[in-house]
């Protein structure tokens, strides 16, 4: 159990079964219930080590039906060398509670993947990791069980998908399915949640909103207004199903404004700059793995440290984006206008004023 005392708030996360509590902000000795806007260091980070994908050469994500955001058809960059990766935890010792390895590719395929995992073990961090599992074996599975806290396996609707996640529940790992929502995939995810269309014994499916970024076009987009997206959100909150369901923070708006039944206290819109950030496989700090491209708020590691890139004007900057959006809205308090990097895809139907 690791206890972070901020401030003006307590977070505590327990490593062995990955709960996170965090009070509101404390005055007096007391919790006021009002929630904090941000840490004073990443409490996640998001490391990419993975700076190209072999995968992304033969078309595997867009053949499966979803288009990477990391732009894997075209991405040369090198993998993360281990004594980057190495310094990254070195700084983040005692500070973050867990890693998710990330980057263009498959983290489980890193040459070095073993001792990644090892690192993170001595430095007291917990390692995660999304997967295309077209790589996956008894012995990754393995050492999956031994170090992450869980894995995520996208839902590329193959056999590898199958095998991937198959094998690491027979390793006894906490496995997620990580499933891309876009205009042609909602339909397949509802009627998946109704006719226990996942397989059994999972962890999660987290739904994954598409962006416009890398491959990513803007057709994909989920249409404001979706019926049937509508329809998948209502049935999310009275669907009697085997396995938790979650979402990432970019779908907040829509579901903060359309809720279903569900309940509005389990949600927390975007972490980026406030509770995590994103690092790229040549040491560029950015509040979001979403500005790897266009690069608007990075930071460079190489002539800054992890809490300097944190206190940086690049990350207030992106900070502000969140504080200033939408002043008039009721509801700013529950999804702070949404995404600043890319505004189009915050599904709420009212004005975005947000920091762009």
């Amino acid at each position: 159990m690791k206890i972070r005392k901020e401030k003006d708030f307590i977070s505590v996360f327990d490593e062995c079964t990955g709960k996170y509590i965090r009070t509101g902000i404390i005055k007096n000795g007391k919790d006021t219930g009002e929630d904090p806007f941000m840490s004073s260091f990443p409490e996640l980070l998001d490391v990419g080590i993975m700076g190209h994908c072999t995968h992304g050469r033969t078309g595997l994500c867009m053949k499966a039906g979803t288009e990477c955001y990391q732009d894997g058809l075209h991405a040369e960059m090198a993998n993360m060398p281990v004594n980057d990766f190495k310094e990254i935890a070195r700084q983040c010792k005692g500070r973050v509670y867990q890693f998710a390895l990330g980057g263009c590719g498959d983290p489980d395929q890193h040459v070095d993947f073993e001792e990644i995992l090892q690192i993170c073990c001595g430095c007291g961090i917990v390692p995660n990791f999304t997967t295309s599992g077209f790589g996956m074996t008894d012995s990754i599975a393995a050492l999956c069980k031994k170090y992450c806290g869980a894995v995520a396996v996208s839902w590329y609707r193959s056999s590898y998908t199958t095998n991937a996640i198959n094998t690491l529940i027979q390793a006894g790992v906490k496995t997620n399915i990580h499933y891309i929502l876009n205009r042609d995939s909602v339909a397949e995810a509802l009627d998946r949640l109704k006719n226990k269309g996942f397989p059994a014994g999972i962890n999660a499916v987290v739904f994954l909103l598409h962006k416009p970024v890398g491959m990513g076009t803007k057709e994909k987009m989920v249409p404001l207004g979706d019926k049937l997206f509508g329809e998948f959100i209502k049935y999310i909150g009275s669907g009697s199903l085997n396995y938790k369901v979650g979402f990432d923070s970019c779908t907040v708006p829509a579901l903060v404004n359309h809720p279903g039944n569900i309940n509005q206290d389990s949600l927390d819109t975007c972490e980026g700059a406030r509770w995590s950030a994103y690092i790229s496989p040549d040491m560029k700090m950015f509040p979001c793995s979403f500005d790897n491209q266009e690069q608007r708020w990075a930071v460079d590691l190489r002539t800054h440290t992890i809490k300097e890139a944190w206190e940086s004007k690049q990350f207030e900057s992106f900070r502000d984006c969140l504080r200033n959006a939408c002043p008039g809205c009721e509801k700013r308090s529950a999804c702070m206008g949404g995404c600043p990097i890319r505004p189009e895809i915050v599904m709420c139907g009212k004005k975005h004023s947000g920091g762009n």
